[in-house]
């Protein structure tokens, strides 16, 4: 492998494709695994208190990003979805796409590093850059939602190619794609319980950690949360001195 064909030629060139494309499916593998790495990073940086775990999953994402942006071939997650989809069908797609999105993963990762790597300094609109980070992740595993992809046609106005899904392709929605009305009901619900339920658990729960704080910091307003702290201290006062006939 020549210097020049190392690290101008991006994607892989197969029969059938007039352009360079990259296997979808084991771009949806390595992004479910950097998203449950994230997760778990998550939850053990809040249970335990572990920074150093997360310290390492952002340096090992932002080396990820820089092999994906240079070489996908080489990119350590892209190697692991490689070895889990090896018994499945290529899905290929237009690997330019692929490439602007990574980039902006890339750029994504670059504060990351400094906030939580290399200058600890934890706070919550950081802490939304990493859910930001693993929420685009989960898209692209479960739903095959690149919105790097959708970027890169808004931004350049090109016309992209073997997109995921099918999606650069004009086509008429299939009977099984379309939603009855007891449907859209139903989904319609569900999205709004699923909402209400976690601005009132985040509203009405007594935080215990930093990080619950943060939340509820970002969904009350001021004087709701003057409110929540006055009962809180409330709460003390009557477990502290309840019993006392003084």
């Amino acid at each position: 492998m020549s210097f020049k064909s190392f690290w101008f030629n991006y994607g892989e060139i197969v029969p059938g494709y007039d352009i360079p494309v990259i296997n979808e499916r084991e771009a949806r593998a390595a992004a479910g695994i950097l998203a449950m790495l994230g997760t778990i990073v998550i939850f053990i940086g809040i249970g335990f208190n572990h920074i150093i775990v997360a310290k390492v999953y952002l340096a090992f994402l932002w080396l990820d990003f820089v092999a994906r942006v240079f070489n996908p071939r080489y990119s350590p997650s892209l190697l692991l979805g490689k070895f889990i989809v090896r018994n499945q069908k290529p899905d290929y797609v237009g690997a330019i796409q692929k490439r602007f999105a990574w980039v902006l993963g890339w750029m994504i990762s670059f504060p990351m590093v400094y906030w939580f790597v290399l200058n600890w300094d934890i706070t919550f609109y950081k802490v939304l850059i990493c859910v930001l980070c693993i929420s685009l992740m989960f898209l692209e595993s479960a739903f095959a939602i690149c919105l790097g992809c959708v970027l890169y046609k808004f931004i350049t106005r090109e016309d992209a190619k073997h997109c995921p899904g099918g999606t650069c392709e004009v086509r008429i929605k299939e009977p099984i794609q379309m939603f009855n009305p007891l449907q859209k009901i139903i989904a319609i619900l569900t999205v709004l319980g699923l909402v209400t339920g976690i601005y009132l658990f985040l509203a009405k729960t007594e935080s215990k950690t930093f990080f619950g704080q943060f939340l509820q910091e970002a969904v009350l307003t001021k004087a709701q949360l003057k409110k929540a702290k006055e009962e809180a201290y409330q709460r003390e006062m009557d477990k502290e001195f309840g019993d006392d006939d003084f």
